[in-house]
C-alpha cells in the first residue's frame, strides 16, 4: 500500500472527480505535497466554474484560458500560465468529462497533400513519428510552400529547374549534415509524388548528392579511457545515476541508437534467455544478447525505478513520470561529458565506439553489422578503415629521397 494522499475538500462541479484526480496524480509519482498543491488548484478551478454557472462538461480550452485570465486580473501569482491547467484538463479529458478539442482538419490542397504524404511515410515506409514530424514533413512543406494557387499546387508544371533552384537557395543556409538531411527528405517527397501520380516524370535524379568528406575520415569513436570516465561520472547511489549509467552502457556496449534506447519497454527484456528486444529503424525488431554488465546495470536501476503506469524502461526522475525521448538520451550523454570534463559528444559517437571496440577485439565486419543492425554491408564497411594494422599491410612504402618516385 502506498502513502495516502491528503485530499482537500473540493466543492463545485468538479467535486465528484477530486478523489480520482488524487489517485491519478499518485499513479504518476507526484509527491504528497505536490499532489496537495494540484488538488488546491483543482478546487479553485471548480469554484470558478460554479461562479460562472458552468458544468464540468463545459470546461473547454477557451474556458480554461478565462480561468487563468481571471486569476491574473485578481493579482494571483500561482497557476497563471497557460500550461498550468494542462494537468487537470488532461485528467478530465481522459475521463471523458471535459470535451476533447476536435483535431484540426486539413484545409486546402497543400495541407491535404502533406497529410497524405505523412500517412504514406508512417504506414507504407514505416518511419517513426519523430522522423516524419520533425524532418520529412517540414522539408516537404518548405519545398511546396508558395505553389498553392487558385487551381491547386501546379505540380504538373514541376520540373528539374524548380528542384535545383530550391536546393541552391536552401542548402547554403545549412551545415553539411543539415543539407544532407534536406536532400534525403526531398528525394523521398519526389518519389512519393511520382508514385501518387502527381508528377509525370520521377525527378529524384534531379537531386544531387551533397559534397561531404565523411568517407575520407575515420569513424570517430571514443577511447576506452574516455568511456570509463563517462561511466564513472554517474553517481550510482542516486536513482538518476543508476539510470544514466545503464543508458551509457547500452549506447557504448551494444551500439544502440538514442531512439532505440528510449523505445525500450519493461516487456522487451527476456531475463531468462538473456535477450533484449531492440526496436530499430523502419519498424525493425531484433533480439540482441544482453551482456552481463549491462544486465546488472539494468537490474540495479530497476530496483530503484518508481512504480507507475508507464511501461517504458527509462523514466524521468521527477513527476510526471513518463518515458524519455531520443533528445533526452542525447542530453544524458552530454551531461556525462560535462561531469567527466570531456568535450561534449552526441549519443551516436558511442555507437561508433561500440563498433570500433568490436573491431579491435577481432570481430569481423559482418558480425559488427549484425550487432549494429545495418541493412546494407556498405554501411558497416566504413569501419574497415579503423583497422589500421590490416590497412598498414596494404599501404605502399614511402619512397626514400634517393629512390625513384
Amino acid at each position: 500500500m502506498g502513502k495516502r494522499v491528503w485530499v482537500p475538500a473540493v466543492s463545485g462541479p468538479l467535486a465528484p472527480y477530486a478523489a480520482g484526480f488524487a489517485s491519478w496524480l499518485r499513479s504518476r509519482s507526484y509527491s504528497p505535497s505536490a499532489s496537495a498543491d494540484r488538488l488546491c488548484q483543482f478546487d479553485q478551478l471548480s469554484r470558478w466554474l460554479e461562479r460562472e454557472g458552468l458544468g464540468a462538461d463545459e470546461l473547454t480550452g477557451e474556458q480554461a484560458e478565462r480561468f487563468i485570465a481571471a486569476r491574473r486580473a485578481a493579482g494571483r501569482v500561482t497557476w497563471v500560465s497557460p500550461q498550468s491547467v494542462t494537468l487537470p484538463l488532461g485528467y478530465l479529458r481522459e475521463l471523458g468529462v471535459a470535451p476533447v478539442p476536435a483535431p484540426a482538419l486539413a484545409h486546402g490542397p497543400l495541407e491535404e497533400l502533406l497529410a497524405d504524404y505523412r500517412r504514406y511515410l508512417l504506414i507504407e515506409r514505416g518511419l517513426s513519428d519523430h522522423t516524419v514530424l520533425d524532418a520529412y514533413g517540414p522539408a516537404a512543406r518548405l519545398f511546396l510552400a508558395g505553389r498553392e494557387g487558385p487551381h491547386g499546387l501546379g505540380l504538373e508544371r514541376l520540373c528539374a529547374a524548380d528542384v535545383s533552384s530550391f536546393l541552391a537557395r536552401e542548402c547554403p543556409k545549412r551545415s553539411v549534415s543539415g543539407a544532407r538531411d534536406l536532400v534525403c527528405a526531398l528525394r523521398s517527397l519526389l518519389r512519393y509524388l511520382h508514385l501518387a501520380g502527381l508528377i509525370e516524370a520521377p525527378l529524384v535524379w534531379a537531386v544531387p548528392s551533397v559534397a561531404d568528406l565523411r568517407d575520407r575520415t575515420l569513424p570517430r569513436g571514443l577511447e576506452p579511457a574516455a568511456i570509463k570516465k563517462l561511466l564513472a561520472s554517474c553517481d550510482r547511489r542516486r536513482l538518476v545515476g543508476r539510470r544514466d549509467y545503464a543508458i551509457l552502457l547500452l549506447l557504448s556496449r551494444l551500439g544502440l541508437r538514442a531512439g532505440e534506447v528510449a523505445a525500450i519497454g519493461l516487456d522487451d527484456i527476456d531475463w531468462r534467455a538473456g535477450l533484449l528486444l531492440v526496436r530499430g529503424k523502419g519498424s525493425r525488431q531484433d533480439a540482441l544478447p544482453l551482456p552481463v554488465d549491462v544486465g546488472e546495470a539494468l537490474v540495479s536501476y530497476l530496483r530503484r525505478r518508481p512504480r507507475c503506469e508507464c511501461r517504458a524502461l527509462f523514466l524521468r526522475v521527477t513527476a510526471p513520470r513518463r518515458e524519455l525521448n531520443r533528445s533526452t538520451i542525447g542530453w544524458v550523454v552530454r551531461a556525462a561529458c560535462d561531469r567527466a570534463a570531456l568535450p561534449r559528444v552526441g549519443a551516436h559517437r558511442l555507437r561508433h565506439t561500440a563498433a570500433t571496440e568490436m573491431l579491435r577485439a577481432g570481430a569481423s565486419l559482418p558480425e559488427i553489422g549484425q550487432v549494429l543492425r545495418h541493412s546494407e554491408q556498405k554501411t558497416t564497411a566504413i569501419y574497415a578503415k579503423v583497422d589500421r594494422k590490416a590497412l598498414r599491410a596494404l599501404a605502399r612504402p614511402w619512397p626514400s629521397q634517393g629512390g625513384v618516385a
